[in-house]
């Protein structure tokens, strides 16, 4: 099935593995609950069990260093795509309310950033993460 619309998440190739999985996995959860239309049905196998439901497309993953990464979410920003961000500074943090206080503490180009999410038409999601090679 061809998607008129993609989702990109990128993340810095220096990050130890599990800080990698971390910030994919908030970064997908904030693509899931603030893009209306992007999850599909909950699923239920052939015992009865019910499970949730999950994105309804394929989700990308990248790595790329610091600047690329910089580079890419201001291209992002420009396109007016649907993006969140993650910082160095999250990792400190023990809460959400927390989290939201060190990105608002930074500019969008003075952004420590680990890795950011990008949703939008396929086309303009291509043309802000080219470049960035796929997640080994």
């Amino acid at each position: 099935m061809r998607f008129d619309t993609k989702i990109g998440i990128v993340v810095r190739d220096d990050l130890a593995a599990w800080q990698r999985l971390n910030v994919t996995a908030f970064l997908a959860s904030a693509v899931a609950g603030g893009v209306p239309g992007v999850i599909g049905d909950p699923y239920e196998d052939a015992s009865g069990n019910a499970y949730l439901a999950m994105f309804r497309q394929p989700v990308l993953v990248y790595e790329a260093d610091a600047e690329a990464i910089r580079a890419a979410h201001a291209r992002a920003l420009a396109r007016g795509m649907d993006v969140a961000v993650y910082i160095e500074d999250m990792f400190k943090t023990g809460h959400d309310e927390a989290n939201r206080a060190t990105v608002r503490a930074v500019t969008a180009e003075d952004m420590p950033l680990v890795g950011f999410a990008a949703h939008g038409p396929k086309n303009g999601v291509d043309k802000a993460l080219k470049g960035l090679r796929l997640h080994p």
